[in-house]
């Protein structure tokens, strides 16, 4: 005699018995993740507590960082931080994008496919001191007369003035765009992978060309992905401290060239944490630290919301 066969009502029972403990424990470990981040904002605020008391608002505004005689301002560093994520994503993003279309779009032979692949990923196994000794000897002595040239002609623009002493913005910038590269790659070609082969098919049996196809009907389909792709890499520029530590020239003043000189949130927190001279020099770093995350926040609510725009009625209908 044969057991009955369990009815689609006792099916469902069944799961969602078993399903409970599981949600109960994503939930939670879902939680902590906004406790976690919630303890450390209290931690570092409560630390920066007396720099907070003391600057106020002008620590934001200030660009006098002197710890002998306690001018705290942590401009430079927010200027330095933000222009060259600025210029790591605007190079980073159209290139990564471009590798992830010809790996996946059928433009590279299926041989070399898996090849570069790997070794774009292999990109994001090396260690960030190793990028910035990379920096230090080749990748400066490469665009020192490249910034030299530039200056020396578009040298009217004060973006692009010189003089061109190697460490600066636009070097770090560079390295932080070749750094976050393997993150934009990986996540952009899983996404474009993912698109419908039906979606392909379709539109080329309507006539439309490869590159019609492409940007008319796999981009936009993949564009939530491809956006969360640029955010993380941003999240990486932002926060990433020993390279840029080594190539930025670590100065504390605000130029509008791009070839000058800079400082960042997380290269001066590296470099004078531990050589603090006074609590209240300690404080104005955890000050920064708070800064830090804060932009970081920031621009990671306004990438959030630039996806939602993008995706727009999609998403609605993808989450039915």
């Amino acid at each position: 005699m044969t057991a009955p066969e369990p009815t689609p009502a006792v099916l469902t029972g069944m799961k969602g018995a078993n399903d409970k403990p599981f949600a109960k424990l994503v939930q939670t470990l879902s939680f902590l993740v906004l406790v976690l981040l919630m303890a450390m904002t209290v931690v570092l605020f409560i630390d920066a507590l007396p720099a907070i008391r003391t600057f106020g608002i002008s620590f934001l505004v200030g660009s006098d960082w002197d710890p002998v005689n306690g001018g705290f301002g942590a401009l430079p560093f927010i200027y330095g931080t933000v222009m060259s994520s600025l210029v790591a994503i605007l190079l980073a993003a159209p290139t990564g994008i471009g590798v992830a279309i010809f790996i996946t779009e059928g433009f590279l032979p299926p041989l070399l496919r898996q090849p570069v692949s790997i070794a774009t990923e292999m990109l994001a196994a090396i260690p960030s001191v190793v990028y910035g000794l990379w920096g230090i000897f080749v990748l400066i002595p490469i665009l020192r007369p490249f910034m030299k040239e530039t200056a020396n002609l578009l040298g009217v623009i004060p973006l692009l003035a010189g003089p061109t002493p190697g460490p600066s913005i636009f070097v770090t910038g560079v390295l932080l765009a070749v750094m976050i590269l393997p993150t934009i790659i990986a996540i952009s070609r899983d996404v474009l992978r993912a698109v419908p082969e039906t979606l392909r098919l379709g539109s080329m049996a309507l006539g439309a060309t490869q590159w019609e196809t492409i940007f008319s009907c796999i981009l936009p389909a993949a564009a939530p992905g491809i956006m969360g792709s640029v955010i993380l890499a941003l999240g990486r520029a932002l926060g990433e401290t020993m390279a840029a530590t080594m190539v930025i020239g670590n100065t504390p003043q605000i130029q509008a060239s791009l070839f000058a000189p800079g400082y960042t949130l997380a290269a001066v927190l590296a470099n004078e944490f531990a050589e603090a001279i006074t609590d209240l020099h300690t404080s104005a770093l955890i000050y920064a630290a708070l800064v830090l995350l804060g932009v970081t926040l920031a621009l990671n609510i306004l990438a959030q919301w630039l996806v939602l725009v993008v995706s727009g009625p999609n998403s609605e209908r993808g989450g039915r």
